[in-house]
Formats: structure tokens, C-alpha cells, sequence
């Protein structure tokens, strides 16, 4: 209803890129992310959503990652561009210091690793070793579910400085504590 294919139709049209256009009529990011995995060739999977906004060097910086072999997963924190300036600074903060600690500490206990969905890139052959995206996950836990899958292939890195802007729509809509709970609640439950 968005005309979301029209625009890319128009996009690929006036573009030197090659640009194939997947519909999929199930609700979910994970179904939409699931067709698009399916059908893609690359070597890496990148995973950015509708309202990030990405720095033009932020594929170049994500994919340096890769360069060892080890690695099967790169993410790193969102900046809520639109948040309050007060929210703005202590989600960012929280996400480059705690989250990279974080991700460190259950990589270390093999539990698993931290994947912020809309700013990630995934080997395409670890993605397909592990069945690719869990569909059942409707909504939240699904970068935990990812990380966690992966993580028994290789090393999940959270880079700090491979910072993606997005909106702070949901936590508006939702409000921060109630969203900060429901994410943190499905991160720890799909941890274990």
C-alpha cells in the first residue's frame, strides 16, 4: 500500500545497478528477510531496513570484516537520529559500550552474540548452514535467535563504530521502557 515496488521499479529503471524485486504476502521482517536471502547470490547477506539511513562508506567498513575467515556475522548500534537529543546520546553510548561488552561476554560463554537487524551482514553460506531466518519469530528476538544460530559457525562481531542512523519511530509509538523491556526480555529468553 506503500508503493514500495513502484519505487524500486522506478529506481532500478534510472539505476546502473542490477535490482530484482521479491514480493512475499507474509506479515513479518523475517518472512521478507527469509525470500530475500533466498533468492540472493552474494557472499554476504546485508540486512538494513526501510528507515536507515547508512554513511556512504558503511558497506566498505562492514565488509572489511570479512577479510578473516572466522568471522560469519558484523553488526554494530543504532543512532536514533529523530530521538530526543537525551535518548539519542545515552542509546548510542549504551549500545557501543555495553552492547560490545556484551556480545564479548557471551561469545565467550558460547552463548551466543548481539546482531542489531537492521545494521548487519551475514555470510550467506553460515545463513544457509543453519536454515537461514527463524519465520516463527514474529518480531523481537529475531538478531538474538540469528546471532545465537551463527555464533556455533564462527565469531558474531559487534563493531562499536560501524554505527547505523535509524528512526526512533517504535520507541515513540510504543514508548522507550515498555520497548526497552520487550527487547530486552526476548533477547535474554532467546539467549537460553
Amino acid at each position: 500500500t506503500d508503493r514500495t515496488s513502484q519505487v524500486v521499479r522506478e529506481f532500478a529503471r534510472g539505476s546502473n545497478f542490477p535490482v530484482t524485486i521479491v514480493r512475499e504476502d507474509r506479515k513479518g521482517t523475517l518472512w521478507a528477510c527469509e525470500a530475500g536471502r533466498r533468492i540472493a547470490v552474494g557472499k554476504v547477506i546485508v540486512r538494513i531496513d526501510a528507515d536507515c539511513l547508512p554513511e556512504p562508506d558503511w558497506l566498505s567498513r562492514g565488509m572489511r570484516h570479512f577479510l578473516d575467515e572466522k568471522v560469519v556475522a558484523v553488526t554494530g548500534p543504532y543512532d536514533y537520529y529523530d530521538a530526543h537529543p537525551a535518548f539519542r546520546r545515552f542509546s548510542l553510548y549504551s549500545q557501543k559500550y555495553v552492547y560490545s561488552v556484551v556480545n564479548i561476554i557471551i561469545r565467550h560463554l558460547r552463548l551466543g552474540g548481539t546482531i542489531i537487524e537492521g545494521n548487519s551482514f551475514m555470510r550467506a553460506q553460515t545463513l544457509q548452514e543453519i536454515n537461514g531466518f527463524d519465520t516463527s519469530i514474529v518480531f523481537y528476538g529475531d538478531g538474538t535467535d540469528t546471532a545465537k544460530r551463527m555464533s556455533k559457525k564462527g565469531k558474531v562481531v559487534f563493531n562499536r563504530n560501524l554505527v547505523m542512523k535509524t528512526s526512533a519511530r517504535r520507541f515513540k509509538a510504543e514508548g522507550t521502557a515498555s520497548l526497552t523491556i520487550r527487547y530486552l526480555y526476548h533477547f535474554f529468553r532467546n539467549l537460553g
